[in-house]
Formats: C-alpha cells, structure tokens, sequence
C-alpha cells in the first residue's frame, strides 16, 4: 500500500532534483523516496550513537580496539 503525500519546497530544490532525475532517468517521485529512505536511516543511526553516548555503561572503546575487535589490519 502507498499513500500520496503533498510538500512544498523551493523552486530551485525541485530544479535540482528535476536534473538529478534526467541525468539517472528516474522519476522525481523515485528520487524523493530513496531520499526519504536514507534520511530515516542516518536519522535512526543517529538516535542509536546519542543514546549510547549518553549510556555510561556502555563501554568507549578506542579505534584500535575496534579495529582488532573487528579484525582489520593496521
């Protein structure tokens, strides 16, 4: 299911992606979702990273730590 929603924005925003959308052959509609899509996922990324700064029980651990704990190379 959808739902149709209606925004308004600049001119020169919906220029912009007027552009974006000739040059990958995609539809304005198809461009305003993935950036939805995207924003809601930094956007939960960046819920996720306050609340666990403000944790003090959550370890900080250093890059080094993290490197090895994830096993990548120096």
């Amino acid at each position: 299911m959808t739902t149709s929603i209606t925004v308004r924005v600049p001119d020169n925003l919906v220029d912009q992606l007027d552009e974006v959308a000739v040059s990958l052959e995609r539809s304005r509609a198809y461009l305003v979702k993935k950036a939805m899509e995207m924003y809601l996922s930094e956007y939960a990324d960046y819920i996720i990273a306050l609340e666990r700064l403000r944790d003090k029980d959550d370890a900080i651990i250093s890059s080094e730590e993290m490197k090895n704990l994830l096993g990548i190379p120096d």
